[in-house]
């Protein structure tokens, strides 16, 4: 059986994030990804020039179009936009009874451009994090989320990751990137223990999509039939990796892209 996983995101022109980084992940970890795309954004390494909205009944139509057909063995979910594409992005997974749902609640771009409309924010409390397996927010994303602060430490991490398991996902990993010190620590937090997953922070400007793909890797780690858990700790690994050959690559003069291949590919 061939693992099979979907992204229902936008586009980035400039191939480092969206729609264009979880299908380089799914390929980088052996599963053939399909895709559901939200919205069309111009952008490059430095930045968000424009959004073009797709329109909410033709996103429905590519979820109806995907899940008829292919075996979907789970489902990334990123940058959904207004709160009329939430809620058709939530009743098409409903519909088609989508399970292993992985909620990215993109908000704001590398670059610190805006990608969701305030607004949308209620409707994706409402309707799609409750029928997430997992809900995978950094530390500013959890903070608007629950109405506090960017968390300081991991204790006010467990605090705002338990506030979004109250709003009915079943398990919140809340990303320790944006925070400080030597090490870059995720709490996946469900109702059972807490698990640390930890790795050295690299020393790079080369972070475009690494929210992208982190939550990517978790639904390709899904798709081949690893339990949650298992899941986070390859994906985390993965895009460490990722992070630490991001260098080798000469992408643009911002904020470059992760090496999503840095495993296969032969560079100078």
């Amino acid at each position: 059986m061939t693992a099979i996983a979907v992204t229902i995101a936008g586009s980035d022109s400039s191939g480092g994030a969206g729609i264009q980084a979880d299908l380089k992940t799914f390929a980088a970890l052996g599963v053939y990804g399909a895709s559901v795309i939200t919205a069309l954004t111009a952008q490059n390494t430095r930045g968000v020039r424009a959004i073009h909205d797709v329109p909410p009944d033709f996103v429905r139509a590519q979820i109806d179009a995907v899940f008829s057909d292919l075996d979907i063995g789970a489902a990334k979910i990123g940058m959904l936009s207004q709160a009329a594409t939430i809620e058709a992005v939530a009743q098409g997974l409903a519909a088609h009874h989508a399970t292993n749902i992985v909620v990215d609640p993109v908000m704001v771009a590398t670059s610190g451009d805006r990608l969701l409309d305030p607004e949308a924010v209620e409707a994706l409390r409402k309707l799609l994090i409750p029928r997430a397996l997992v809900v995978t927010p950094n530390l500013p994303e959890a903070a608007a989320l629950t109405g506090a602060s960017v968390a300081r430490n991991e204790r006010e991490m467990e605090v705002q990751a338990r506030e979004l398991l109250a709003l009915g996902a079943r398990n919140v990993l809340i990303k320790g990137g944006h925070g400080s010190g030597d090490q870059s620590l995720d709490l996946l937090i469900g109702q059972g223990e807490v698990v640390r997953l930890s790795a050295k922070r690299i020393a790079t400007s080369n972070l475009h999509g690494t929210g992208c793909t982190l939550s990517s890797a978790i639904a390709a780690g899904l798709a081949k039939g690893l339990d949650l858990s298992a899941a986070a700790q390859d994906a985390k690994e993965y895009v460490t990796a990722a992070i630490a050959a991001a260098d080798k690559l000469k992408i643009g003069h911002g904020h470059g892209p992760l090496h999503h291949f840095h495993a296969t590919w032969r560079t100078p």
